[in-house]
């Protein structure tokens, strides 16, 4: 039987995938789409987070997996235009040759609460700032399925994590999460975050 502090510990996804570090031309990459709204950015984004969702796919089960973008609140959505997470998600669809075996669901999960930067923030603090900040609106989605959470950037991982709680809580069976680009930051560590195999982040985010 484990510890208290080792079921604190856990996460609640099983496990977490991104393609590269948050640096250089991927960095660069990702603040065009999201900062410049250069949308072409998500072709390429798209085209690394396939091979890194390919990647995952010998651990899913046979049936369908649940592909939920993390979602932005509707304020932010309209400011910026669009979900970075949505349109690299759709690009990623649409180049992965397995892409019949995922049912993308972009309404299912709702970010219902407006939070703050987590920057600067505690542990702890990420943790309150993000209680409460999602719901599923769509349970009957997901109930029984496996899940790939989305989205650009793994900091932390308070936010994926929070999204999972919901996740798991509405019924689903396990939850993934592929991200482009992870941090390096020593509180990440613990997520146990690996890049995509046979990939190679500087040639593919200047090809």
């Amino acid at each position: 039987m484990r510890c208290g502090l080792c079921r604190r510990m856990e996460t609640p996804y099983a496990r977490a995938v991104a393609y590269g570090s948050y640096e250089g031309g991927l960095r660069d990459l990702i603040h065009m789409l999201k900062y410049q709204q250069i949308r072409p950015a998500a072709n390429v984004l798209g085209r690394m987070l396939g091979e890194t969702v390919a990647g995952l796919e010998p651990s899913f089960q046979d049936a369908k997996v649940c592909l939920i973008p993390v979602p932005l609140h509707q304020s932010k959505l309209r400011h910026r235009g669009f979900n970075q997470a949505e349109l690299i998600s759709r690009m990623a669809l649409r180049l992965l040759p397995s892409r019949d075996r995922y049912l993308l669901c972009s309404d299912g999960l709702e970010r219902i609460r407006q939070t703050q930067s987590q920057t600067g923030l505690t542990r702890h603090q990420r943790r309150e700032n993000m209680r409460g900040a999602f719901r599923m609106k769509h349970p009957e989605q997901i109930s029984g399925c496996e899940v790939l959470l989305i989205d650009d950037v793994f900091t932390t991982g308070t936010t994926v994590s929070e999204c999972a709680r919901i996740l798991r809580r509405a019924g689903a069976a396990k939850v993934w999460v592929a991200t482009v680009a992870r941090t390096l930051k020593a509180e990440a560590q613990h997520a146990q975050l690996e890049p995509a195999p046979d990939t190679d982040m500087t040639m593919a985010a200047h090809g």
